[in-house]
């Protein structure tokens, strides 16, 4: 049955595992369940890992079922795209994957120091433009941001079907020196069988990714640590 965004926006307001902050738009002061997600959202204290612009949220639910030892949570500021993972989820009963509505700009005042432990981020727009390269979310004033939350060792992983934001990326970490563990500009050409982090990133596939597959474009996929 088809849903509006009206309607979705109202059922938000009442999912358990959609989070949304007084005020979307600027999260001026520290939410609530920052440093406390485990001990006040979660039922088990978990790993945490986030997924940065979930949009409709099928790798926070997929990874939510595949690993039932962590605790996920989808980040995006479109109410309506995200009522799709939360809905999912809920008819799933799945108990460690969360919903939180805002944007990434704001991720410092949701989350503590040392309070995550792996992020994902997964198909973001690529910004082509050369006057939005601020704007990309692997862009070193983004991963700085990141730096505060992750813990030690905390990884970051990317996925992408844009060659130019795998390159900016690539490109970011060598210059700041940061530690790269894998890359592939083509992750369905990788032996899975050989590298646990092609297999991860290759179990699970968005509703646009198998579109970009089928019609031939290769996923880019690099993992890195920020520390």
């Amino acid at each position: 049955m088809y849903v509006n965004k009206l309607q979705r926006f109202a059922e938000n307001l009442i999912l358990k595992n959609v989070i949304q902050p007084g005020n979307l738009a600027l999260m001026e002061n520290d939410f609530e369940l920052k440093g406390n997600w485990n001990t006040k959202h979660f039922e088990k204290a978990q790993p945490i890992v986030l997924e940065l612009g979930c949009g409709k949220g099928e790798y926070s639910v997929g990874l939510s079922q595949k690993y039932p030892q962590k605790n996920f949570i989808g980040i995006d500021i479109k109410g309506a795209r995200m009522w799709v993972g939360a809905k999912q989820a809920e008819a799933l009963n799945l108990n460690n994957v969360a919903f939180l509505r805002t944007r990434i700009d704001f991720i410092e005042q949701a989350f503590a120091k040392d309070e995550v432990d792996e992020i994902w981020i997964t198909f973001p727009d690529p910004q082509p433009q050369k006057t939005r390269e601020r704007k990309r979310l692997t862009h070193l004033r983004f991963l700085e941001r990141y730096r505060n939350l992750l813990k030690k060792g905390g990884i970051v992983h990317l996925k992408t079907d844009s060659r130019l934001l795998y390159d900016f990326t690539l490109e970011v970490i060598k210059e700041n020196k940061l530690e790269l563990i894998v890359h592939t500009p083509d992750l369905y050409k990788e032996d899975f069988s050989k590298n646990q982090f092609f297999s991860d990133a290759a179990s699970i596939k968005t509703h646009y990714e198998g579109i970009f597959t089928a019609k031939g474009f290769s996923i880019n996929y690099i993992v890195f640590k920020i520390h």
